[in-house]
This record gives structure tokens, sequence and C-alpha cells, in this order.
């Protein structure tokens, strides 16, 4: 089961090229992370990641989450668009401490013709904010992630 996150870009997003440039995919990518997997007040009121949003990532939070590897294949440039690109998520690995966020960037919903412009995936360490050391995953977030862990991402070049 993958994860369906609405993302609005911005018109700073673009380059001189009038593209999405690569930095700001990173920022796609990270915005529709945070959306499904992290709590927040408005979680209870959006359907996106309103079952998996377990983790706390506020100030003060008991657990960080930090970026250990992220790869991302272009497929199309993203032109400047109104409605939000469509980012897919799901888990291509769950992992004692770690997990693998895979994602795809695919032209809003509904436009035809349908254009996937990238794949991507991000390993994340869930940290233990007191000791600074790696962390299991919880049961909670275990039961909360298990749904939509299907098959890695495949890139084409490895």
């Amino acid at each position: 089961m993958k994860l369906n996150v609405p993302i609005r870009l911005r018109w700073s997003d673009l380059d001189a090229y009038g593209h999405v440039n690569n930095a700001e995919m990173l920022r796609l990518l990270e915005e529709a992370r945070i959306l499904a997997f992290w709590v927040s007040d408005e979680t209870e009121e959006s359907a996106v990641g309103a079952s998996t949003a377990v983790l706390d990532g506020r100030p003060g939070a008991a657990t960080l989450t930090l970026i250990a590897r992220q790869e991302i294949e272009y497929l199309a440039p993203i032109p400047y668009l109104r409605q939000p690109v469509d980012v897919r998520l799901w888990l291509g690995k769950l992992g004692g401490a770690s997990l693998e966020v895979c994602y795809e960037v695919w032209s809003p919903e509904g436009a035809d013709p349908a254009v996937q412009f990238a794949r991507a995936s991000t390993t994340i360490v869930l940290v233990d904010a007191a000791s600074g050391r790696p962390r299991k995953i919880s049961d909670t977030e275990r039961a909360a992630w298990t749904p939509y862990l299907e098959e890695p991402v495949q890139f084409a070049r490895r």
C-alpha cells in the first residue's frame, strides 16, 4: 500500500531553466515524508498520514530522525505546476533502528497524461535524543508502518 501526499510547488522551487532544481526536490520529499510520518496538531484533521504519523518531530522530542542516505533518480523535469505534485510513499525496509522511505513523484492527480518525474529513497535512523544512540523501532511504529511495507524502489542504475 502507498500513501499519496499532494505537495504544492513554490515559485522559488524553480531554477534558471524553469524547472524544480535538485536541492528543492529534496525539500519536496522531506515535506511529503513529514506529512506522512510525523505527528502534528493537524494530523487528526488530515487523511494523509493519519495512521502512519507516529513520530514526534517537535522540539524536545525523545527521538531524533537522522538521514543516513538519500538517492534520487530524475526521470523528467518538473515545470511549475499550479496543482500539487503527487508524491507516493511507501516503506522499502523496516530494520531494527532504521527505515527506508521510498518515493515516486508524479504529475498532479488526474493529469493526462500522467508523468513520473522522479523516484527516490531515504534511509532514516531513529536516534534516542538523550543518549545520541540509535533506538529500536517501537511496536507502535512497526504496527503503523508494516501495512506500507513493499518492495524497495527500483532505480535504473545500481
